[in-house]
């Protein structure tokens, strides 16, 4: 598999490096905290298009970060670079720096099938494979190589009882994963991405396609994973962000435009297009 083109970070006015006072600089987005993913100027382009523009910010380790925004503002592209999906699209590059544990994600040493052990991904729409339950969560650890049974057994028990959802599919776990419900299969999905014992888990739109119960359901899983994973979760619901999250980040035309404490943000934000789409003016 090829990967994007990796390009230098573009320069300020003049070819200088305006960082501190560029939309989305260091200064005021965290770069303090303990950081498990830092952004430095990263910019994804789709062709010439740039979707994500010099972002920088540094997302802290063990703990629940939001990407808020509207739609095509950049969020899931954001999301999706933490353990390079857009790879797979074509005339995808980008620039600037995107680091985790301390290795720029597209620098030229980077194991991308290593990557993506380290960094689980969870969809907007539930994605269980067509394999029963039981085969759904030891798939990713019969990739890596392990065949035993006991152990794998261990590792699917753990991983749905990590997702909350053991004790509803104990008795279920030869049955195809197609027939549990929307909330199962999301949670089934979760229980996928935990048994290979990532570091970061990406939830792109985890509750879009759930009921209200289904959500809920969710977001109390959200809060039991918090110090265990850094999770960051892109959201179109406020309220969900508010509830969730640590910390939020908000995205517009792929810019950051703020990121903070989630309820500084929501309640004394300091960008004023911060609060008008908070307040529901745009977006």
């Amino acid at each position: 598999m090829s990967g994007v083109k990796k390009e230098e970070a573009m320069t300020g006015v003049n070819g200088s490096s305006k960082t501190a006072v560029m939309r989305g600089s260091a200064e005021g987005n965290g770069m303090d905290a303990e950081a498990h993913v830092t952004a430095e100027r990263f910019s994804v382009f789709y062709h010439n298009r740039e979707a994500v523009r010099q972002v920088s910010l540094a997302i802290p380790a063990r703990g629940v970060t939001a990407i808020i925004g509207p739609s095509g503002c950049g969020k899931s592209t954001f999301l999706r670079a933490i353990n390079r999906m857009n790879d797979l699209v074509p005339g995808c590059r980008v620039s600037g720096r995107l680091v985790f544990d301390k290795e720029d994600i597209y620098g030229p040493r980077i194991d991308v099938v290593a990557l993506r052990r380290r960094v689980g991904m969870v969809f907007q729409k539930p994605n269980p494979f067509p394999k029963t339950v039981f085969d759904n969560v030891a798939y990713g650890p019969r990739l890596c190589g392990l065949t035993g049974r006991a152990q794998l057994e261990e590792i699917v028990e753990r991983s749905l009882k990590s997702a909350a959802l053991f004790d509803e599919v104990k008795d279920r776990l030869g049955q195809n994963a197609i027939g549990l419900s929307g909330g199962q299969q999301q949670r089934l999905c979760i229980a996928r991405a935990l048994a290979v014992d990532p570091e970061i888990l990406l939830m792109d739109e985890p509750t879009s396609a759930l009921d209200p119960r289904a959500t809920s359901r969710i977001e109390d899983l959200i809060a039991e994973l918090r110090g265990k994973y850094t999770i960051i979760i892109v959201t179109h619901n406020m309220q969900q962000a508010a509830r969730v999250s640590d910390r939020t980040a908000f995205l517009y035309e792929g810019n950051l435009i703020e990121f903070g404490p989630t309820k500084q943000l929501f309640t004394k934000p300091r960008e004023s297009q911060t609060e008008d789409y908070i307040t529901g003016r745009f977006g």
